[in-house]
């Protein structure tokens, strides 16, 4: 069999690791990657190996910056199987003619609307739903992080309602146009966040409701999360039904900084020291007066790259069950 084509729209934060994640699977190829202007990234992206694609106008500038351009990124469109958009929030919207032009199958990533494709996805929480599908969006670290978490409660003791405050990153760690720098912001200040709701893109059937702050680091997220389940259950439970998800990490042994979580993953080898799961500190799991209480760590550069990945073997067809997705993705990326 073939492998399928991917083209990478958009090689920032996201793209540039999904590209690496999807040129690690055996079932599929990178047939380009499109950066708007030639600097360190696309660059990079060269050196890989990545054929790099740009707009028809910065062509000759890519060329005149020592990068050879493959052609425009309408040209790489037209050699792939699906697209995964990771351009920035409010951009890939304005792609999704020229998917459907080309006859192309489409991901886009949490910062556009569930309503651009119809169907928000989380590997282990819906899979089948994107069996298939012509447009799919893989839903925000956070939304991804927090579907990890409450999907598996939900089939073992059944989810009554979810509050979480969420302490976002004010930006990532590349980018130095965005604060705030000595504040702690209320985002929104008009609530809930939406959070929650882009949670029920997912699972409809969850009662959540959530908060958020942004605060002065670029390293994680981080979660409170207070859940009231249908079955009683001891703390000890759920840290034995997490201990058993691929994607969630506990993380102990003196860590209790964000910073050391990252740290954690420079330890480990990982590639940029990203950390894909979430990370969860077993000891903050907490049962008080019948309710659910745990911090998590998010990474907001990669914990999507997974689900990216198994978006693609959703949509394509290559793999019709889920978990078998996640085992291999997790394999092929060392997870």
């Amino acid at each position: 069999m073939s492998k399928v084509k991917v083209a990478i729209n958009g090689y920032g934060t996201i793209g540039k690791r999904v590209a690496d994640a999807v040129s690690l699977q055996d079932d599929m190829e990178i047939v380009g990657v499109s950066k708007t202007r030639p600097n360190y990234e696309a660059s990079i992206a060269h050196d890989k190996g990545y054929n790099v694609y740009t707009l028809a106008n910065r062509v000759d500038a890519m060329k005149q910056a020592g990068i050879p351009a493959a052609g425009t990124v309408d040209d790489m469109i037209a050699k792939a199987d699906v697209v995964v958009d990771c351009t920035p929030g409010g951009i890939g919207k304005k792609n999704k003619g020229l998917y459907e032009k080309a006859g192309v199958k489409g991901i886009w990533q949490g910062g556009e609307d569930h309503e651009l494709a119809g169907c928000s996805f989380n590997a282990i929480s819906n899979y089948e739903e994107a069996l298939g599908r012509d447009f799919v969006r893989v839903v925000s670290c956070n939304t991804t992080g927090l579907c990890r978490v409450i999907y598996p409660l939900d089939q073992e003791f059944g989810v009554k309602k979810v509050r979480v405050t969420l302490m976002r990153r004010a930006a990532d760690p590349n980018d130095i146009k965005k604060g705030p720098i000595n504040a702690i912001v209320p985002n929104p200040i008009k609530l809930p966040s939406h959070h929650g709701p882009d949670v029920k893109t997912v699972m409809p059937h969850i009662n959540i409701a959530s908060t958020a702050v942004k605060l002065p680091t670029t390293l994680m997220h981080l979660h409170t999360l207070n859940i009231e389940l249908e079955k009683d259950c001891s703390s000890e439970d759920v840290k034995d039904l997490f201990a058993k998800q691929s994607r969630i990490r506990f993380v102990g042994q003196g860590i209790s900084s964000t910073a050391e979580v990252m740290e954690l993953g420079k330890d480990l080898g990982r590639p940029r020291g990203d950390m894909w799961e979430n990370c969860i500190w077993d000891e903050s799991i907490t049962m008080y007066e019948g309710e659910l209480y745990f911090f998590q760590g998010i990474h907001q550069e990669s914990d999507v790259i997974p689900e990216n990945v198994d978006a693609i073997r959703a949509m394509m067809e290559l793999e019709s069950d889920g978990a078998k997705s996640v085992v291999k993705t997790n394999k092929t990326m060392g997870l």
